[in-house]
């Protein structure tokens, strides 16, 4: 054989080699990066200390829904009969949105639940229903509520928003800490 042939088996030769080395660094790296980011590869106790931020930006979506519905229906009990067809429309989809968030507020329920969580829980359940006792007493049109009633109803909202958010920081404290 000649020269060149060797020199162009040994370039081929290389050059295979070489795109096995770069494919199996890419598998290793590829399987490493999802260990790391796999939520069932993490440690138990970072995976509770996920759960629990989940569920802490699940109940504050609901609570900023929560609070735009609250300042309209309360502007709609002002003006009554005044009031603009335009804030009337922007209350329903505002109202829609906060139905759908229940959605996360039911999710973040089962997941205290799935940790044992049962006083956390029970407190968000609370708060939940306050927020549906609200809707019921406070609606567009209503005009035989007073303003104080409205604010005690939610008032007592953001009472047991704050104790769920006690109960949720000091779980969450502890965690850390372990």
């Amino acid at each position: 054989m000649e020269t060149g042939s060797y020199w162009l088996i040994i370039d081929t030769t290389t050059k295979v080699v070489l795109g096995v080395l770069v494919t199996l660094g890419c598998i290793w790296l590829s399987r490493r990066w999802h260990q790391h980011n796999n939520p069932l590869q993490l440690h138990p106790l970072q995976r509770k200390i996920n759960l629990l931020e989940e569920i802490s930006s699940e109940v504050g979506h609901v609570n900023h829904s929560f609070a735009k519905y609250s300042a309209l229906v309360i502007e709609s009990t002002r003006f009554g009969k005044r009031w603009p067809p335009a804030r009337k429309l922007e209350l329903e989809r505002v109202n829609s949105e906060l139905v759908a968030e229940f959605e996360k507020l039911a999710a973040a329920e089962a997941k205290l639940l799935m940790l044992g969580e049962k006083t956390m829980e029970k407190t968000l359940r609370l708060y939940g229903a306050k927020i549906a006792f609200f809707r019921k007493q406070v609606y567009v049109g209503r005009q035989d509520i007073s303003e104080q009633e409205i604010a005690d109803i939610k008032h007592s909202i953001m009472q047991l928003r704050e104790q769920f958010y006690d109960l949720l920081s000091r779980r969450y404290d502890k965690l850390l800490t372990a």
